[in-house]
Formats: structure tokens, sequence, C-alpha cells
């Protein structure tokens, strides 16, 4: 089973060495690694070329922004399997992907998502939010409830079905996409309960800054997506506070 990973980067060479030694470091080998770059000036590309001879697909070139950069690694990737770790991400451990692979082929399914932490910018070994997965079902998506995006590994049938990330959507595509799938009863999903990424604080939505326009972008998906509307939303941050406590209250 060939397991496409893609990482997408811009101007990113503070953290984007560590995003690939994640990848390639991995126990599992038959991964075909994808990475596209929107035309970075600040010497990410420099860094990128010293792996070169592990990467399967390398593009730099000026993109419409973080959706159209995913949409064309997406098109590239000639994997069964395709998963997304972005450059500021790391696989929680070497085996990660082996984990993955372990249930496609035990349960066959077609869709697989886990658990993530976010860890502190300087220094990963900090956690400060945990994210975790769960049994799916539609009440949990009425309720605000989705997988983080880049725990979701799944068969590259599933996106010619229901078509590429919306590239309208500057911040929320993948909340758009995943809903699709969530509420499409034909894809075989599976809950791994692991911990499979660590993503660094700070990322594309994680900002303070940016929230509420993110807010606005998921509340127009909610509504497209016939969930419970500003209910929906509420519940969808209201369930960021316990991801917070966690790493308070319980050692991992």
């Amino acid at each position: 089973m060939k397991i496409s990973i893609i990482t997408i980067v811009y101007n990113n060479k503070g953290s984007i060495e560590e995003a690939i030694k994640s990848v390639v470091n991995q126990t599992y080998k038959d991964i075909e690694y994808i990475i596209i770059d929107g035309g970075s000036t600040d010497g990410t590309n420099e860094i990128i070329l010293k792996y070169l001879d592990k990467i399967d697909c390398y593009k730099s070139e000026p993109d419409n922004g973080l959706y159209s950069a995913l949409n064309k690694g997406v098109k590239a990737a000639t994997g069964d399997v395709i998963g997304i770790l972005h450059s500021d991400d790391l696989f929680y451990s070497n085996t990660t992907i082996e984990e993955y692979v372990e249930v496609f082929k035990n349960k066959q399914v077609d869709l697989v998502y886990a658990d993530g932490i976010y860890v502190q910018r300087e220094d990963t070994k900090k956690i400060k939010r945990i994210y975790r997965g769960q049994k799916c079902g539609k009440l949990n998506l009425k309720l605000g409830w989705i997988p983080l995006h880049t725990t979701i590994f799944l068969k590259k049938e599933i996106f010619k079905k229901h078509g590429l990330y919306d590239e309208s959507f500057s911040i929320a595509g993948d909340y758009d996409l995943s809903l699709k799938w969530f509420q499409d009863n034909a894809i075989k999903k599976e809950y791994l309960k692991s911990i499979v990424v660590k993503m660094r604080m700070g990322g594309k939505s994680t900002t303070a800054a940016l929230q509420k326009k993110k807010s606005n972008e998921d509340l127009v998906i909610i509504k497209k997506n016939k969930l419970w509307g500003v209910v929906t939303l509420f519940f969808k941050i209201f369930r960021k506070i316990p991801q917070y406590l966690l790493p308070k209250v319980k050692k991992y």
C-alpha cells in the first residue's frame, strides 16, 4: 500500500526541515512524499533541496493560497492513501504511518482518523492542547465535532468522489471537505485511538487574530451542510476549552 504524504509550505525555513525529517524517518517505506512550495523567498527552498533525493514530487511556484497548494498536492499524488503534514507539523513517532497502514489493512476501511496535539512553537515537547477523535456520528457533527484534519488519512478515490478543496475559502476549506466525508455513510471510517501528529501553535487557524475570520467561514460551511447554524458553531468553539485544559490535568 503506497501512502502519499503532502506537505505545503511558504516561507517557513524555521520548521520545514523538521517536518521533512518526520516523513523521511518513518519506518514504513512505501511513502510517496510530495512538497508544494508557494514560491518561498526566505531560504525554505535551499533546505528542501538538501532532501531532494527523498522527495518524489517537488513544485515551487506561486499559488492562490493554502487550498490551491493542497489541491496541487492531491492532483500529483499517486498513492492508494493520502495524508497531509503541514510544514509546522511533525508525526508523533517514526512508526505513525505503520499504525495507519495496519488499520487500513486489518479493518478494510476507506478513511482513518486519530488524535493530535498542539505544542509550543519553540519547544515541541510542551503540549498546549489535546485534540481527541471519537466515534463519528451525524449528531456529533451537528454538535460541532470534526476530527483534526491532519489526522485524517483517506483513499484517493474519495477525492475523486467528493472533489478537491474549495479554494473560495481561505482558512476553513478543510472543515468543508471533511464534513462531506463524514456525512457520507458509504465511506467506511475507523478511529485510531493514538496520537499521530504534533502541530505547532500559531498556524493558519490557531492565532487569535484569525479566529473571527475562521468562525465566519465555518458558519457559511455549517449552513451549506445543513447542520444547526450558530448552535453548531457555538459547540465547535466551546469544544476547544477542554482541549486546552487536558494538558494541565493529565500527563501525556
